[in-house]
């Protein structure tokens, strides 16, 4: 098996939640002994929070750029950046790492495309949400996205970061998921991208009233089939 990188600690939570699907994905493949090799650089995501300007996010592209680095020289094959939102600095980090960097949203856009969706609402963070770094990808594997509600927004941000980042799930959050599906349904969506990676504490992917694309499982997915070498 080849040897994977995962930066880290954007939460925590998610962090966890990729070390679980990865292990159980090689595991089922490998034999009921086996686990992932894995290198895992977790960094203090209070250092990476509220980035709004132009050098905040130049220094967020140095954090992990630095850490891209710091694991394929430990020897990673390839990486993986656990969280949505810092994809935002991708380029910059994977130029530094040297090594493929299997990139969210490409992977959930060519599920996507596979599965023949063409119209999808996206759900995550507000610069997930608003900026193009995230929505452009989807977009070039032909979905068509509904535009954020902004209302929404505030909505999500709160939940996830004042809730779902420190591990807390409350029914009030799970009401407001269920009642944000809904109305997206409602107004045309045919698949939900779930794209924040703590969101599925309050989510069930796999029994909702529309199809939910849950980045972090699919991404998580990409990451198993690299180390058993089927990608």
């Amino acid at each position: 098996m080849r040897k994977l990188g995962l930066i880290g600690g954007m939460s925590w939570v998610s962090t966890r939640t990729y070390y679980d699907h990865i292990n159980r994905i090689v595991q089922a493949s490998k034999g009921h002994l086996s686990s992932a090799p894995l290198l895992i650089e977790s960094l203090d995501f209070s250092e990476l929070y509220g980035l709004s300007s132009a050098s905040d996010w130049d220094r967020a592209a140095s954090v992990l750029g630095a850490s891209a680095r710091r694991l394929a020289d430990a020897g990673a094959t390839a990486l993986l950046i656990g969280a949505n939102s810092m994809h935002k600095v991708y380029d910059r980090a994977a130029e530094q790492a040297g090594i493929p960097v299997l990139h969210i949203a490409e992977c959930v856009g060519e599920r996507m495309a596979a599965d023949g969706v063409a119209t999808a609402a996206l759900i995550g963070t507000r610069n997930v949400m608003t900026e193009n770094f995230y929505r452009q990808r989807l977009i070039a594997h032909g979905v068509t996205l509904l535009p954020p509600d902004m209302k929404n927004v505030e909505t999500l941000d709160r939940i996830i970061y004042d809730q779902l980042m420190r591990g807390k799930v409350t029914r009030e959050a799970e009401r407001a998921l269920k009642t944000i599906i809904t109305v997206k349904e409602q107004e045309g969506a045919k698949a939900i991208v779930l794209a924040c990676t703590e969101l599925e504490m309050v989510v069930d992917v796999d029994a909702n009233v529309l199809p939910i694309y849950d980045c972090t499982r699919i991404h998580a997915e990409a990451a198993a089939n690299w180390i058993l070498g089927a990608a």
